[in-house]
C-alpha cells in the first residue's frame, strides 16, 4: 500500500503521481543556447620588399636573314633541274639548265665577228705604220698618212665593239645555266623539265632562304617603345635577347638586338625592332611566333604580390583585400607597374608587412572579422559533430538525468 504525505494511495494513483513528477522535471530543462558563429578563415601572404628582375617579353616573328626568289634572266626550255628540293644549296651552285643552243650560236657568231675585226685592225696597223715612214721622206702626202692613221683607230674601235658583243653573248649563254645567288635552304620547284620560261617572269622558279642566322622582327607601338626606352634607360647595356618558342622551350642561342626603325608607320603607329639569332641546327623556321625576353636589370626593394590576390573593378582599377587591425578586412586601391611571372609589381596601395588575402576571398567582406592563416596551409581539423543524445555532458544526458532524479524522488515520497 503506497502512501503520500501520510495518506494511503491506490496503485493507480501512485503511478499517475510518478508520471506527473517526470513531466514537470522534463519541462524544467531549458534547451542549450546556440554557439556563436565562428569567424571565417582566409589565407594570407605577408607583403615583403624584394628584388625583381626587370624582364620584358615582346612578341616577335621569325624571318629569313636572306631570301632570294629565283627567276630566269633569259627565255628558253628547261632541260634539267640540278638540285634536290628542300635541301641546302651554296652560292654559285647550278639549279636549272635551259636550252642553250641559240645562245651558243650567238656566241660563235660574235667570236667570228671579233676575229674579222681583229684582222682588219692588223691590216690597218701595218698600212698606218708604212705611211708614217713614207711621210718622213715626203713620199706621200700628209693627207694620205692621216687617212691611214684614222682607219687604224676605226679598226681598233671595231675590235672593241666586237669584243663587247662576244662578252654579251657569253653572258646570255651563262644565264642559260641558272645558279644560286645565296646559300641556304631551297624550296620546291614550280617548273619541271620541258617547261618554257621567259626572262624576268612573274612566277619564281623556286626560292632560297638563308636560315642561319635568322631575323626576329618585333613590332611595337610607338607608345610601348617609349615606355620600353624609359625602362631600359640606365638599366642595361646588354643587347642579348632570349627567345621562348611556341612550345615554351628556350632557344639555346641568344639573339642580339640590332636596331629599331627610325620612323613610325602612319597606318599602324608601330615601329619594328630587329634581332639576329643563330640557327645552326635549323630548329627555327620562317613565320614562327616567339617571345623575345629582354633582361634589362633588377628593380631593388619592390613589392611583389600574387596575381590571384588582385582583382579589377568595373572601371578597371586594381583592388585587393587585406587583414587590418583587429583582423578586420580592408579594401585597398592599388597601382600596378608590370607583371613579373605570376606576380604583380605594386607601386602604391600596399606596404611591407600588410597581410594580403589570396585564399577565401569569396568569404571575406569589408569590415568583417576573419581568422587569417598562412596561405597554402591546411586548415585545422575541427569536430563539427554534436555529442550524441545520452552521451556524457550532452543535452540529452542532462534531460534523462533530471527525469530519473524526479522519478526516484516521487518513488521515495510514495514509499
Amino acid at each position: 500500500m503506497h502512501t503520500f504525505a501520510g495518506l494511503p494511495l491506490s496503485p493507480r494513483a501512485a503511478a499517475a503521481l510518478l508520471l506527473v513528477a517526470g513531466l514537470l522535471t522534463a519541462c524544467q530543462d531549458k534547451p542549450a543556447a546556440p554557439a556563436a558563429r565562428a569567424a571565417p578563415e582566409v589565407g594570407v601572404v605577408t607583403v615583403t620588399a624584394q628584388d625583381a628582375p626587370l624582364q620584358l617579353e615582346l612578341p616577335g616573328r621569325l624571318s629569313a636573314s636572306q631570301r632570294a626568289e629565283i627567276r630566269p634572266q633569259v627565255g628558253g626550255l628547261v632541260q634539267r633541274r640540278l638540285f634536290t628540293e628542300g635541301g641546302r644549296v651554296t652560292a654559285g651552285q647550278p639549279l636549272y639548265q635551259l636550252d642553250a643552243a641559240s645562245f651558243e650560236a650567238e656566241r660563235a657568231r660574235s667570236a667570228a665577228a671579233l676575229q674579222k675585226t681583229e684582222a682588219q685592225q692588223a691590216a690597218a696597223r701595218v698600212k698606218a705604220a708604212r705611211d708614217a715612214e713614207l711621210l718622213k721622206v715626203d713620199a706621200i702626202s700628209r693627207q694620205a698618212a692621216d687617212d691611214s692613221s684614222a682607219a687604224l683607230r676605226s679598226a681598233e674601235a671595231d675590235v672593241t665593239v666586237a669584243k663587247a658583243a662576244l662578252d654579251a653573248a657569253m653572258v646570255q649563254l651563262k644565264r642559260a645555266r641558272i645558279e644560286a645567288p645565296i646559300s641556304g635552304r631551297i624550296e620546291v620547284s614550280t617548273v619541271t623539265p620541258g617547261a618554257l620560261v621567259t626572262a624576268n617572269q612573274v612566277q619564281a622558279l623556286t626560292t632560297i632562304q638563308q636560315l642561319d642566322p635568322m631575323h626576329v622582327d618585333i613590332v611595337q607601338s610607338s607608345a610601348e617603345l617609349l615606355s620600353l626606352r624609359r625602362q631600359l634607360n640606365g638599366q642595361t647595356t646588354s643587347r642579348q635577347v632570349q627567345l621562348v618558342l611556341e612550345d615554351g622551350s628556350v632557344h639555346p642561342q641568344p639573339a642580339t638586338l640590332q636596331f629599331s626603325g627610325v620612323t613610325v608607320d602612319p597606318g599602324t603607329g608601330s615601329v619594328t625592332l630587329r634581332a639576329v639569332v643563330p640557327n645552326p641546327q635549323g630548329t627555327l623556321l620562317p613565320g614562327m611566333v616567339v617571345q623575345a625576353r629582354l633582361f634589362a636589370g633588377v628593380d631593388r626593394e619592390v613589392l611583389l604580390v600574387p596575381q590571384q590576390g588582385v582583382s579589377r573593378t568595373a572601371t578597371g582599377d586594381a583592388t585587393a583585400l587585406v587583414v587590418g587591425e583587429g583582423n578586420k578586412v580592408e579594401r585597398r586601391r592599388l597601382t600596378l607597374s608590370r607583371a613579373v611571372g605570376n606576380q604583380w609589381l605594386v607601386t602604391s596601395g600596399l606596404k611591407a608587412g600588410d597581410r594580403l588575402i589570396v585564399e577565401g576571398l569569396q568569404r571575406a567582406r569589408v569590415d568583417q572579422v576573419v581568422m587569417p592563416v598562412v596561405a597554402g596551409s591546411k586548415p585545422a581539423v575541427k569536430s563539427g559533430g554534436k555529442p550524441a543524445a545520452g552521451a556524457a555532458g550532452g543535452p540529452g544526458a542532462s534531460a534523462a538525468s533530471s527525469a530519473t532524479k524526479g522519478s526516484s524522488a516521487a518513488a521515495t515520497a510514495a514509499r
